[in-house]
């Protein structure tokens, strides 16, 4: 990386690159990562944990040059934090302290979040929401702003509040669909989706994960119908609607 960003020998691309213009590529070499994962493409895992890596080690370099941070310096923050949040593990937070074994799961995530609360307060970042990162996308932050609000008691009881609640919202988003209220329609549109989530949520299911997975189920359908289609000589956008309808339903049949 010091190569990759010497002035007089590095490469013009990486020279140019600060924390803004990288920041995308991280994101991408993440969801690559997730993807091959939840593929099971564990031949390119090692690959793409690599890309990760790499992303980490241009961002440490980027902050030695700007006297910020180094990767040694990165890596201790981890290390200090991680003996920080697991006392159960690590007595008296030293790397070589042991801990009375026995504690279960839930006393484990308990202790997380005090501790976790506690380095929120330090920062002046008392209230239950403040870390909640802006930048997280949609689903995933949804998520977790209903689970910090869920751990201080506003949450539903039960399940079949959730559900009524998505059907108040349907229903309301229906009704500005009804009336023509285009600002409104997307803001109830909007609360269709956080209720989903925090349905997903009641049923100890990751949104974010599950949309990814019906996206690719679909995909892979509507892949299935253009394939029947070409067999048949056919084109989609050649077909009405009871056609589509039918190549659909065979698509489904072939899962």
């Amino acid at each position: 990386m010091e190569r990759l960003r010497d002035p007089e020998t590095g490469c013009p691309w990486d020279l140019q690159q600060d924390f803004r213009s990288i920041a995308p590529s991280t994101l991408e070499e993440c969801y690559e990562l997730v993807h091959a994962i939840e593929h099971d493409d564990f031949a390119h895992v090692a690959e793409e944990l690599g890309d990760v890596l790499f992303q980490v080690v241009f961002y440490a370099q980027l902050g030695r040059e700007r006297h910020l941070h180094s990767f040694a310096s990165i890596t201790d923050t981890l290390v200090r934090k991680l003996l920080r949040r697991h006392p159960h593990v690590f007595a008296g937070g030293e790397i070589e302290g042991v801990a009375p074994a026995g504690a279960s799961i839930g006393e484990v995530q308990e202790s997380w979040e005090s501790i976790k609360q506690a380095e929120r307060d330090s920062r002046s970042q008392g209230g239950t929401l403040d870390d909640v990162p802006i930048a997280l996308p949609a689903l995933p932050r949804a998520q977790k702003l209903q689970k910090r609000a869920a751990r201080v008691g506003f949450d539903w009881p039960q399940l079949s509040g959730v559900l009524d609640k998505v059907q108040e919202e349907l229903a309301e988003l229906r009704a500005a669909v009804d009336a023509g209220e285009g600002e409104q329609v997307e803001q109830e549109m909007g609360d269709v989706l956080f209720s989903c989530v925090n349905l997903a949520r009641h049923l100890d299911v990751d949104a974010e994960a599950a949309l990814r997975r019906a996206s690719g189920k679909f995909e892979r359908r509507f892949r299935r119908m253009e394939a029947i289609a070409a067999q048949r000589g056919e084109t989609l956008d050649g077909l009405d609607e009871h056609g589509l309808d039918e190549l659909w339903h065979l698509a489904k049949e072939l899962d």
